[in-house]
């Protein structure tokens, strides 16, 4: 075998806690707030 089954699920938890592409999703609230600054 090449890898050890917890080197393997230690590098798949890595991956996807690093899948973030687009940054963190915002609440409705924080949008909300955004869109008004923008309009002033």
């Amino acid at each position: 075998m090449s890898k050890s089954k917890s080197q393997r699920e230690r590098q798949w938890n890595t991956r996807k806690q690093s899948q973030d592409p687009h940054g963190k999703v915002k609440s409705f609230e924080q949008l909300a707030e955004e869109t008004k600054k923008e309009d002033k």
